[in-house]
């Protein structure tokens, strides 16, 4: 009996692209679709009134977007909101892998209860922050009122308010980058932890010079991920502020949303 090894014959290779063609096709027509759509649907004026209906109107929908006031300054909220969530969570991400990898004992539980805002849907994270937030009855509005650190409605306030959507999307995914970084610290070479300690490093050396280097790629997989959702995130603002007060939350998503479906 004679065993072949090496590449496989172009026969099996017909055979495997032949049995994943559908899902190949599927996968193209779902994404390819829409976005050459999206990118025809640009250089029209398109009416969603009695119908929809498409008229070819060139460049005029480019040159709005980058000379409307208003969709300079969504981007320009856009960007303080990337920004600021971004990255507090992976600090804060990072900081919690870090001690929750650095116990002995009951890290399972931990881990469990870190990831519990993870799993709740942004709808009722925005709920939740909107009932936890009213200046009438919600617990945070008044925590806040008797320690004398805010008086006003939180919601309702041009700064209180991108701070309030920021913290609640913080909140929420946080533990994910938390849980990624605690992966790849599992990746991190013991032997050579050990070493450093045995030279006599400090912990913070050991950090800077060994744990962070070691994790870096799964660092910047966290940012990636973490950055593509946050660019189109939107569920949190409408559920709470709409994107206002005076538009001072009004991310792209959120005009995009407006300009589209509610003034058509």
């Amino acid at each position: 009996m004679t065993l072949t090894t090496g590449k496989p014959s172009a026969r099996r290779q017909g055979f495997e692209l032949a049995m994943m063609s559908p899902a190949l096709f599927l996968l193209a027509l779902i994404t390819l679709v829409p976005f050459f759509s999206i990118i025809w649907m640009s250089f029209n004026d398109v009416s969603l009134m009695g119908g929809l209906a498409f008229e070819f109107s060139g460049l005029d929908n480019w040159q709005r977007v980058f000379t409307d006031p208003d969709i300079r300054s969504s981007w320009l909220i856009s960007l303080v909101y990337f920004l600021a969530t971004v990255g507090l969570e992976m600090v804060i991400g990072t900081v919690m892998a870090l001690l929750v990898y650095s116990l002995t004992r009951g890290s399972n539980i931990i881990i469990s209860l870190l990831l519990i805002p993870m799993f709740i849907a942004p709808v009722i994270v925005g709920l939740l922050g909107r009932f936890m937030l009213d200046p009438s009855h919600g617990l945070y509005a008044w925590m806040l009122n008797e320690s004398g650190l805010f008086d006003g409605n939180i919601l309702g306030s041009t700064g209180s308010a991108m701070v309030a959507v920021i913290l609640m999307d913080v909140w929420e995914w946080t533990p994910l980058v938390a849980l990624i970084v605690l992966a790849g610290l599992a990746s991190v070479p013991e032997d050579i932890l050990e070493a450093a300690e045995m030279d006599g490093a400090k912990y913070g050396q050991k950090l800077l010079y060994i744990i962070l280097p070691s994790i870096s790629n799964i660092l910047l997989v966290a940012l990636l991920i973490r950055a593509m959702d946050a660019i189109r995130f939107f569920a949190i603002i409408f559920i709470t502020t709409n994107g206002g007060p005076a538009d001072s939350t009004k991310i792209i998503p959120i005009r995009l949303y407006d300009i589209a479906f509610r003034f058509f």
